[in-house]
């Protein structure tokens, strides 16, 4: 029930998503307090020394971190977040972001995402997530 509750949400957050679509992204998979999203590195993602620019491997990282943060059907934002890379993407490579509630007190939690490579880690991502009012589609309570 809570994982079908997460794959509506998903679908109505990636409806209205155009920057993660435009970059590229693939929603895989989606739990409660879980995502899983694929991203190729293009042409125009590689920076100056021929590698992944650190802000859309970022960005990867923050959009699984968004939709696992939501999955509850409850409006959250990003509080704080850093990134550790670990290893370089290239060009032609698919990255994939799995994001994965750590804890959650009140209206705060914390995740982690590790992107990988195949199964070489890219980068290991941790958000902390803020609860804000209202939910992403209706509540029972509220149709």
């Amino acid at each position: 029930m809570a994982d079908d509750l997460a794959a509506r949400v998903a679908a109505a957050m990636w409806a209205e998503d155009t920057a993660s679509a435009g970059l590229g992204m693939r929603l895989v998979e989606v739990g409660e307090g879980r995502a899983r999203v694929e991203m190729p590195v293009r042409e125009d993602m590689v920076n100056g020394h021929g590698i992944a620019h650190g802000g859309f491997v970022f960005s990867l990282a923050d959009s699984a971190f968004a939709f696992a943060c939501n999955s509850r059907n409850r409006v959250t934002v990003a509080q704080t977040c850093d990134i550790v890379f670990v290893a370089p993407a290239k060009r032609g490579d698919v990255l994939v972001a799995e994001a994965r509630e750590r804890t959650s007190y009140g209206r705060n939690a914390i995740y982690d995402v590790t992107v990988r490579r195949g199964d070489e880690v890219i980068a290991e991502f941790r958000g902390r997530s803020r609860q804000l009012s209202g939910t992403i589609i209706p509540s029972e309570d509220e149709s």
